[in-house]
């Protein structure tokens, strides 16, 4: 069944392709077409690319479904035009894997209608994953424009699949063969790390240029005024973020972590102030939120212990299909020193949240062990130190002991949080030095890594 489906899809696609090379089309010298089978504002490093191409004088179509509203300087570009995809819903009747093939030709067919009512662009700039049907449907407009389609590889979307299903699934396989197919049509093709660029090289004869998340700018330590404000903000809503009701006067301006000094006016730390511990996830199978959680319940033994360690809010931002069943997880634990909170922050609050954490946690296990956790770039964007997961590529982008820790289960990451926050906030030893190496270290930025990298590739056929 998944397989006839897919054939069906694909043979969708090739007609469609077969009927419009008889017309003919203009390139639109100069325009690129940003596409994302996915959330165009949970997409940050291809509202980047858009951002890049806009600097550079380019008109940009981003494409994509418009379900978290996208950073403000997307919306505010003057050379880039939104161009939302309906939000398809799902069939539910028949079996799953009826369902999924009917899903997927549903979506090729609203893809390239979508696509094919846009003025033609020079480029499609295509993020895979999720690339079923989105590279075959890329590949059959560039036909059309006869435009050039430049794949972005930030995963392998069968590896993914397979976390459900299992390596040897009929659908993994042919999404498997599906990707190495139609990703051998590409004209170019960028990749997240070496260790991928290689992979795709030997296993798949695809030859890509590696172009490293980096940081957006607006990714930097925050201000002292700016955290209060945040701080603020975010406790009219959750309650960590309040101050202890018996410490705060009726006029006083506070937080759990700031306060505004009556006399002065100038914003200062709170004494005795928990420590932030921040980590930011889609909530998907490859992240294992017990982990945390197990670990938060050892620090909590250990402060029962005598231990001197600080109160703890953890925050966990995102969004995901299993925000819900972690949430009940959350709810079942009843610490005393730990607060866990699980909000949806803004696209302009979420950088001034992590450049005012004490420490971030990523918990992203790679599907394909080829890929690397945008999460953690942000984080180091910030100048945040980070306690990661181990999996093999991670030391491309976190060195141990040098810009945070590496740990690979629930024990070694509770032995890490006692170690960084023993004697916190009047003792930050290997937090402070941590930080100290992310601020020394010099690093290019997005925009320098891209121009070196990308706008070369939209030049040489010009």
């Amino acid at each position: 069944m998944a397989a006839g489906g897919a054939a069906l899809a694909v043979a969708v696609v090739l007609v469609v392709a077969a009927a419009l090379w008889r017309r003919q089309a203009v390139r639109g010298a100069g325009r690129v077409c940003v596409a994302v089978l996915g959330d165009l504002g949970r997409s940050p490093r291809m509202q980047y690319h858009a951002l890049s191409l806009a600097r550079h004088g380019r008109g940009v179509a981003l494409l994509g479904y418009f379900q978290t509203r996208p950073h403000r300087d997307v919306l505010s570009s003057g050379e880039i035009r939104v161009v939302p995809l309906s939000e398809l819903r799902c069939l539910r009747v028949g079996p799953k894997l009826f369902q999924y093939v009917v899903k997927v030709v549903a979506q090729t067919v609203q893809l390239l209608y979508t696509m094919l009512r846009m003025d033609p662009p020079s480029y499609v700039l295509l993020q895979n994953p999720p690339g079923l049907p989105s590279i075959a449907v890329a590949w059959v407009a560039c036909l059309f424009w006869r435009s050039k389609l430049i794949i972005d590889w930030h995963n392998y979307g069968y590896t993914i699949m397979s976390l459900n299903h299992g390596r040897n699934h009929p659908l993994v396989l042919i999404a498997k063969w599906y990707e190495k197919l139609f990703g051998r049509l590409s004209d170019y093709n960028l990749c997240v790390t070496d260790a991928m660029k290689e992979d795709l090289w030997v296993n798949c004869n695809i030859k890509a240029v590696t172009l490293y998340d980096r940081p957006a700018s607006y990714f930097k330590e925050t201000p002292l005024e700016l955290q209060h404000q945040l701080y603020l903000k975010l406790a009219k809503d959750y309650e960590p973020f309040k101050p202890h009701t018996e410490s705060v006067s009726w006029n006083a301006e506070r937080s759990a972590f700031t306060e505004r000094d009556e006399k002065s006016g100038d914003v200062i730390k709170s004494r005795g102030r928990p420590a932030l511990l921040i980590s930011s996830t889609s909530w998907t199978e490859d992240e294992d939120f017990s982990v945390l959680l197990k670990a938060l319940e050892d620090y909590e033994q250990y402060v029962n212990e005598g231990v001197k360690l600080p109160a703890l809010v953890c925050v966990i931002t995102g969004k995901g299909p299993l925000k819900e069943y972690y949430n009940g997880l959350i709810k079942k634990l009843h610490f005393k020193h730990i607060q866990i909170c699980t909000p949806w922050l803004e696209a302009e609050d979420y950088p001034v949240l992590l450049g005012s954490a004490d420490l971030g946690v990523c918990l992203h296990k790679s599907s394909s062990g080829l890929d690397l956790p945008m999460k953690v770039v942000d984080m180091f964007g910030c100048c945040l130190p980070v306690c990661a997961i181990y999996f093999e590529c991670l030391h491309e982008l976190v060195k141990h002991n040098e810009n945070g820790l590496i740990f690979r289960d629930s024990h070694e990451l509770a032995e890490q949080l006692k170690m960084l926050f023993l004697g916190f906030p009047t003792l930050e030893g290997k937090l402070q030095e941590f930080r100290k190496n992310l601020r020394a270290s010099k690093q290019l930025s997005w925009d320098e890594s891209w121009d070196h990298t990308v706008l070369p590739l939209l030049s040489q056929t010009e």
